[in-house]
């Protein structure tokens, strides 16, 4: 791992990460959708077969005592102070009802073949510019991590209690140490056909078996959603444009050739010529239409290897969580199975480096590989003097924002009679009371806001042509 970001997998293989944010796809308008789906479609069609991409989305735990830190209020010696204590208790139970414990951060790798570093950085430095521009275009926003900011995801995937990472590059000389010392687990363990050990924990890598005739732009969604660590992984390797369709081809005179043997034989043993096995009419017509997509419409083939790596702090807990997600591929009609006696290779390859050591693999053309749209939802949590804003409806997690790190702090409630505008803004005013030590001015002409001002002890001074 160099400074800059740039890594050496091996003496020709280069590879370089961009980490990048989530977008609001699952509430957004259709048009909307269309668009991320097409600028998503533009990005994988954009890089050639020279260039391997790994879409990686990890969603692990993070240190539990550093987050409840992240929510603590703190006291201003006054009689409120209880108030306060109680108000982060309250917080405290509803960051445990949702699963802002796990941290979800997404990552594109891309790796290329290169004969020295100096080549490796000139070919890369326009590749991420491009890949910033598609993200850009998604409204996603993307930056390229540098050697230690990388080195910290693959410690966070590689420690998966969220144990603290402590590195410098000025280290390394006097220790004699390399960056893998630092990023490595304190064991590694695969004597097993199913399950790996992996510091004190059980993993397990499976990859999915993709059966569905239709695939949804939810499933990505559906697998991070579950309360437990994982890993999704998607290796996608462009095929040359002329070669897929010379393949294609070949296999359609393939099939044209096995129907005229079937015609003969039909001819032969006196029966109806036109009768043909299903299996040869369904392949065949399949076959032309990819190669109609392939030529007509701006489609192009892929190869995809996706894998699922769960891990767990037992080995029935870890079984429970390969179930669970199990039952998430089921639902969209797919399988996925356990990588026999590959469990090492499967964790090389979960890792977010660029390496692809397992070679199961399934051609897809672009709008079938960018349906796995790794887009969910937006998430507000900040740290800091952040106020409670209720629970994101679509990840069920807590918002917290702090209005004054917003680029526009101001705020505009709308809403029908009833639906609860004045409580939110009086919930509001009680989070910026105990949170903060501002001045809360309210203009109150329905005078519904003076017992609120009475029992946090402020002036209610009434404004009339008869008053004081």
């Amino acid at each position: 791992m160099y400074p800059d970001g740039l890594c050496r997998l091996d003496d020709t293989t280069w590879s370089r990460c961009l980490e990048f944010e989530d977008v609001n796809y699952q509430l957004a308008k259709p048009d909307d959708q269309t668009a991320i789906f097409e600028a998503l479609c533009d990005m994988y069609n954009a890089h050639d077969a020279s260039i391997g991409m790994e879409l990686s989305l990890v969603c692990r735990k993070v240190n539990k005592a550093d987050f409840r830190k992240r929510i603590e209020i703190a006291a201003q010696e006054d009689k409120f102070d209880t108030v306060r204590a109680l108000y982060t208790d309250m917080l405290r139970g509803q960051l445990e009802h949702g699963n802002n414990g796990m941290v979800k951060t997404k990552f594109l790798v891309l790796t290329i073949e290169a004969k020295n570093s100096k080549e490796a950085k000139a070919r890369f430095s326009r590749i991420m510019l491009d890949a910033l521009n598609y993200f850009k275009a998604m409204g996603a926003l993307a930056k390229v991590l540098d050697g230690k900011e990388w080195l910290a995801v693959l410690h966070g995937v590689l420690h998966p209690d969220g144990d603290p990472f402590s590195f410098a590059w000025e280290w390394l000389a006097p220790s004699g140490l390399s960056t893998k010392d630092f990023v490595a687990p304190s064991s590694l363990c695969f004597g097993t056909a199913k399950t790996f050990g992996l510091g004190g924990k059980y993993g397990a890598v499976s990859f999915l078996q993709i059966l569905a005739p239709e695939l949804s732009d939810e499933m990505l969604a559906d697998f991070l959603k579950t309360e437990s660590g994982i890993l999704v992984n998607l290796h996608v390797q462009a095929i040359d444009q002329t070669e897929a369709i010379k393949t294609i081809k070949r296999k359609i005179t393939d099939l044209d050739a096995m129907k005229i043997q079937e015609q003969k034989k039909a001819v032969r043993s006196g029966y109806d010529m036109d009768i043909l096995p299903s299996d040869l009419a369904t392949y065949g017509e399949d076959a032309k239409k990819l190669l109609n997509k392939l030529q007509t419409r701006n489609e192009r083939l892929f190869m995809l290897t996706f894998l699922v790596l769960n891990m767990a702090d037992t080995k029935q807990k870890l079984g429970n969580d390969v179930f669970q997600a199990a039952g998430v591929a089921q639902k969209y009609n797919c399988s996925l199975v356990r990588l026999d006696y590959q469990q090492e290779q499967g964790l090389v390859s979960s890792l977010p480096l660029g390496i692809n050591q397992i070679k199961i693999q399934r051609s897809l053309t672009t709008s079938n590989v960018a349906v796995f749209v790794p887009f969910v939802t937006q998430e507000l949590f900040q740290s800091g003097a952040a106020m409670y804003y209720g629970i994101n409806a679509k990840s069920h997690n807590m918002i917290m924002l702090d209005r004054k790190q917003a680029r526009c702090p101001n705020g505009l409630k709308l809403g029908t009679p009833g639906s609860g505008k004045s409580m939110s803004c009086k919930s509001e005013i009680v989070s910026v009371f105990l949170t903060t030590a501002d001045d809360i001015f309210i203009s109150d002409p329905e005078a519904e806001y003076y017992p609120l001002v009475k029992r946090l002890p402020g002036q209610v001074i009434k404004i009339s042509p008869t008053s004081k």
